[in-house]
């Protein structure tokens, strides 16, 4: 392979092609792609794909479809067994996920029938068990970090709020079978435009995403693994969408089974709710930040605490210490869907850990490479500027409408900032502050709230003719 190709920026394109069994066309791949290519660029890729033979295209020019080779010998790429191949070339698994993968190609009617493990959950000890080694919560820790660690809850989620509530919602929408794709989730969170032809639930899956992850963001500093968030975070992610409307934000009363699976949740209401809290009590107990987010991916499905849409709760519950801790989100981007639910199932049915911690480790390296990317191109805000950005815009507009001078402003930041800021930051606040004032003209007061006629007076006592 040729060095200046990046492995990551291949992988990319074979999971956006894995993703449609029918051959997936330029445009299909280029939709997906963050960061975007140019059309010479992706060109050039996928032509290097196929002629090593990791791509297979079918027609010319527009038309033309990319689709994942056929194996040379055994099974075609449409089955279960050559689909589970080229995801794993895709995503690294461990020696233990290929074999759990092995071990669910079976039909369920030769896999062995479980109930719900209570040991399973009793066995974990906050900050002293770990599905994560130190090593890897070191290198999660590492590309998930941004320059906002020091600022609100929120922050960081927040600059990138526009591309998470289609990335997430698309996502994870789609590891449910929902077939939108990522530009009719663009045109139905943007315009609230439905695509035409498709299952109104569809749409009703993707819209409950944006509520959740809107609510998440806007409640950055209250949310954590407590009832009210989890609650109303089935609630959002559920609205008009179970047959009983009144079991949004509800724990489960009746039974409920996995399709294709012989794993038998609990059916007694009162050990749900005992569990359901322990699962909370002990994830919020846990300090490292990716612990956390994967002990509720694990913990949470297996309990099954809701009618239903309980994977649904952990994917974006996974995203509260992220959104608190102002880390890159994780928007399972690429993660093929076969492969996704496996790992649940692996948990379901043996209590097996490694393959959605596989999963949840790749799909976290690109999630964070992504939004990397889109902090590159959005350009990287001053943390510090971010924080006090309400107090400085107060400032400025007060300093302006009460036609202050040089002298009276300084005296009056030097006093403001004394009652307000912190003393180890108001050195600077008051540096920023004064910047402000002095580079202030009639291209940019508006931003302020501040009218014309406010600006042109606080222009003759500021700079005074002499």
């Amino acid at each position: 392979m040729p060095k200046h190709i990046p492995e990551e920026a291949l992988s990319a394109i074979l999971a956006t092609a894995q993703r449609h069994p029918g051959g997936a066309s330029r445009v299909d791949i280029a939709e997906t792609l963050m960061p975007k290519l140019a059309p010479r660029t992706l060109q050039f890729r996928l032509k290097h794909l196929v002629d090593v033979g990791r791509l297979v295209k079918e027609g010319e020019g527009r038309a033309a479809k990319y689709s994942l080779p056929q194996t040379q010998q055994g099974p075609v790429a449409g089955t279960p067994a050559a689909r589970a191949r080229a995801e794993e070339a895709i995503v690294p698994l461990s020696t233990t996920s290929v074999a759990v993968r092995r071990y669910l190609s079976q039909p369920p009617v030769a896999r062995k029938h479980v109930g719900y493990n209570r040991q399973f959950l009793d066995s974990y000890r906050p900050n002293a068990s770990f599905y994560l080694l130190p090593t890897e919560r070191a290198r999660l820790a590492e590309i998930g970090k941004s320059s906002f660690a020091a600022a609100a809850p929120g922050t960081y989620a927040k600059q990138v709020l526009n591309r998470l509530l289609i990335d997430l919602s698309w996502n994870s929408s789609r590891l449910e079978g929902n077939t939108y794709s990522l530009l009719d989730t663009k045109r139905l969170i943007e315009f609230g435009e439905e695509a035409q032809g498709r299952n109104r639930q569809e749409a009703q899956m993707i819209v409950n995403h944006k509520d959740a992850i809107e609510f998440l963001v806007r409640a950055a500093e209250e949310i954590g693994f407590n009832r009210y968030t989890i609650l109303n975070l089935h609630g959002a992610l559920a609205q008009n969408l179970l047959q009983d409307e009144g079991a949004a934000g509800r724990l489960r009363h009746i039974a409920v089974g996995i399709e294709r699976s012989t794993f038998h949740p609990l059916e007694v209401p009162q050990l749900i709710e005992e569990c359901f809290n322990q699962i909370l009590a002990a994830a919020d107990a846990i300090d490292d930040p990716f612990e956390q987010a994967l002990f509720i991916m694990v913990q949470l499905p297996y309990l099954q605490p809701f009618d239903d849409v309980n994977k649904r709760v952990s994917r974006l519950a996974a995203n509260i210490p992220f959104i608190k801790h102002n880390l890159s989100p994780l928007s399972f981007t690429d993660v093929p869907q076969s492969l996704y639910t496996d790992a649940i199932l692996s948990v379901y049915e043996r209590n097996e850990v490694d393959l959605l911690k596989d999963v949840f480790i790749w799909a976290y390296g690109r999630s964070a490479e992504q939004y990397a990317a889109v902090r590159q191109s959005l350009g990287e805000p001053d943390p510090f500027r971010f924080k006090h950005s309400a107090a400085l815009r107060q400032i400025v507009s007060e300093v302006v409408r009460d036609s202050m001078d040089r002298r009276a402003a300084s005296a009056y930041i030097a006093h403001w900032v004394e009652e307000n800021i912190t003393a180890a930051e108001r050195e600077r606040f008051r540096e920023m502050a004064e910047t402000e004032l002095l580079s202030l003209h009639e291209g940019n007061f508006a931003r302020y709230l501040i009218r014309p006629s406010e600006f042109a007076a606080w222009e003759v006592v500021w700079r005074p003719r002499r």
